[in-house]
């Protein structure tokens, strides 16, 4: 099979076209044919060294991709009702940039209806990601306030939308107008330019002074003083990335007069139990929202995996160059084929 490889760390240009040996599906797995691969930062820190990969996964990057099945336990298809020829999305610990991709099945879900492959594979890491961030980890009930930090992200664009969607009162920041046009337009009710304003500040006239109940952070570092100071009463901030240092200081007195929780979480590790609890919980509470368009996916760009114009070359490094810009808004997609899953 064709696989996207990182030949050594490095910038964006070590990615490159290979072959290695189709996998086959193990106990309790799938082995899906992949039509697209979702682009996640996690992918560009593991490309230039930063991001080790978790014992047993792959070293081929890629943490979710859609396709169909091709093949299986049978033992874990009878379980769960996935069969030959079926469409499907799934969260991988690795792997994901190749025509052929196994995944755990309590991991796969099916293609919600209407959706292409394309949207489909932007799906499971962002939403695994913020469900069990946003609600299952800082449990955001409706009518509370939520601040996402990176509001035009692939996490951003899918937590403004569940956030919404179950009742909550969304504030995003974002690195320009554009953006923060963009996140209004996904539904959230205030959008702050962290460029021109300072977040703290704005969210605090927003709130009446009474500060927000969640922050979704992935910028960590010296954020997180500001994020005590604008958290309501028993606020709870969930960093789930450190793109700002992984360091911070900050007023511990307001943690303990305001009764704050300061939590975090990244996925990659967390156990196959973790994952399938999640994998159910989003099936039965947020895929419905997704058939009935109360909420979309957000594709910035695709990316042929195999450059139609170099067929021993990939674009995916130009993807990751497009990652590393933080000039898109929503998901960024590597695709594998001519023809692309339809609806």
């Amino acid at each position: 099979m064709k696989i996207v490889e990182i030949s050594a760390f490095g910038a964006p240009e070590v990615l490159r076209l290979a072959e290695r040996p189709a996998p086959s599906a193990g106990v309790g797995e799938l082995l899906i044919r992949v039509s697209a691969s979702g682009i996640n930062r996690p992918d560009v820190l593991q490309r230039t060294g930063n991001y080790p990969v978790p014992p047993g996964a792959s070293d081929i990057p890629g943490l979710e991709v859609a396709g169909v099945v091709v093949s299986g336990d049978e033992v874990a298809m009878a379980a769960s009702g996935f069969k030959v020829g079926d469409r499907v999305c799934a969260l991988v610990a690795g792997g994901g940039y190749a025509e052929l991709c196994v995944a755990p099945v309590g991991q796969c879900l099916p293609v919600p209806k209407g959706f292409t492959d394309i949207e489909a594979a932007s799906l499971p890491e962002t939403f695994f990601t913020v469900w069990s961030n946003v609600f299952e980890r800082a449990y955001l009930a409706k009518g509370e306030t939520l601040l996402i930090q990176g509001g035009s992200s692939g996490i951003g664009v899918t937590a403004i939308q569940i956030a919404k969607a179950m009742g909550a009162t969304v504030i995003v920041t974002a690195g320009s107008d554009e953006k923060c046009t963009a996140c209004l337009a996904l539904g959230a009710d205030h959008a702050i330019n962290y460029k021109a304003t300072d977040f703290a500040e704005e969210v605090k006239k927003l709130t009446d002074g009474k500060g927000v109940n969640v922050i979704l952070d992935m910028v960590a570092g010296s954020y997180v003083a500001r994020e005590v100071e604008c958290m309501a009463e028993d606020g709870r901030l969930v960093i789930i990335a450190v793109q700002g240092g992984i360091k911070a200081e900050f007023n511990a007195g307001l943690v303990l007069r305001k009764r704050l929780t300061i939590t975090g979480s990244t996925l990659r590790p967390r156990s196959l139990e973790f994952k399938t609890a999640v994998a159910k919980a989003l099936k039965d509470k947020v895929w419905p929202l997704l058939e009935s368009g109360a909420i979309k996916p957000v594709i910035h760009s695709t990316f042929a995996a195999v450059d139609p114009e170099e067929l021993t070359g990939s674009l995916a490094a130009r993807a990751h160059t497009l990652m590393e810009s933080n000039q898109h808004i929503g998901k960024i997609v590597l695709t594998w084929a001519s023809v692309v899953g339809k609806a």
